[in-house]
């Protein structure tokens, strides 16, 4: 029998239109403009994309790919991360959010797509919900970038920012009945506020990853601490680490052994204190990718580039 607090499945999107996003550079300080051509930057990201899925299948993985639509469509730069647009969960719910840009909404359109995509795997789906409503451009919510959920505790954490809007954090909470949500307020080292809180935090079945010198109050840090402190063991890192490695944007998944892996970026791996990947390692085996251009030009990393699915697939025997 599978973890059911550890996906198995993920989908990631091939990157096929992946550029820096003017759109998302408002308020996303984690992207760098590239210093490549176009066909350079697309060369270099596919390469790590495909690096990326043939390393999780290894370690036996299930990986589906949503592949995109070469008609009728925008471009969407940001679409190799996915997490933001839909979620999945235990009882075959897949879940849309409101997204902040426009051309980060246009990646919804996909939903069709991926309804078929796990259709045809095996995966069951119970009902297809939008969180708000499906033309939102105020009260937005960034799916699992901007909320990280304690499955086990049902308790979700969010930094409140333009991509987490907290009216639809907590018509989230009250739709899908979790036990509690926690909304806190972030600063970077420039004293901007953190566009994502899957950047500065990650939780896993026992352990979990916070940079508490993001969060802005110390009763909010203190509320975290003592909530998540009950269940995980907690490993502080540093807004350097935040920053400049990733370190918080890594994903605790299974593979079909039920082994647990974490996985997580090349710069992640390195920005890790030895101490931290020790302790680490009794989690799971670290699953470390090349994904420098990515992270670079798209201010996200491993974790972004994977939506989880925890819908119930007939080969499980469910």
């Amino acid at each position: 029998m599978l973890d059911r607090r550890l996906a198995d499945t993920v989908v990631l999107v091939r990157p096929v239109d992946f550029d820096y996003n003017e759109q998302t550079g408002l308020d996303n300080v984690f992207q760098k403009k590239p210093i490549h051509t176009p066909d350079k930057i697309k060369e270099r990201v596919l390469t790590e994309f495909k690096g990326m899925v043939s390393r999780l299948r290894t370690e036996g993985v299930t990986v589906l790919i949503l592949e995109e639509s070469l008609h009728n469509r925008i471009k969407t730069p940001d679409s190799v991360f996915p997490n933001n647009w839909f979620s999945t969960e235990h009882d075959g719910t897949i879940l849309t959010y409101p997204m902040f840009t426009e051309n980060r909404r246009a990646e919804k359109r996909r939903l069709e797509d991926l309804e078929f995509l796990l259709l045809d795997n095996g995966y069951h789906i119970r009902n297809l919900i939008n969180v708000g409503k499906y033309s939102e451009s105020e009260m937005i919510l960034e799916g699992t970038g901007a909320m990280v959920i304690d499955h086990d505790n049902e308790i979700v954490y969010a930094a409140q920012s333009r991509r987490c809007h907290p009216k639809q954090f907590y018509n989230f909470i009250h739709l899908r009945r979790y036990k509690k949500g926690i909304l806190f307020e972030t600063n970077d080292s420039q004293g901007n506020p953190i566009y994502h809180t899957n950047v500065l935090m990650s939780i896993g079945a026992q352990f979990a990853i916070v940079c508490f010198a993001a969060i802005a109050h110390d009763h909010q840090r203190q509320e975290i601490l003592q909530t998540l402190g009950k269940s995980h063991d907690i490993i502080d890192i540093s807004l350097e680490q935040m920053e400049t490695h990733f370190c918080a944007n890594i994903l605790q998944l299974c593979n079909k052994e039920n082994e647990p892996l974490i996985v997580m970026s090349e710069n992640a791996f390195s920005g890790f204190l030895p101490s931290q990947k020790q302790r680490l390692k009794q989690y799971g085996k670290p699953i470390i990718v090349d994904i420098e251009t990515i992270e670079q030009v798209g201010g996200g990393s491993a974790r972004c580039m994977m939506a989880e699915i925890f819908s119930p697939c007939q080969n499980d025997g469910l």
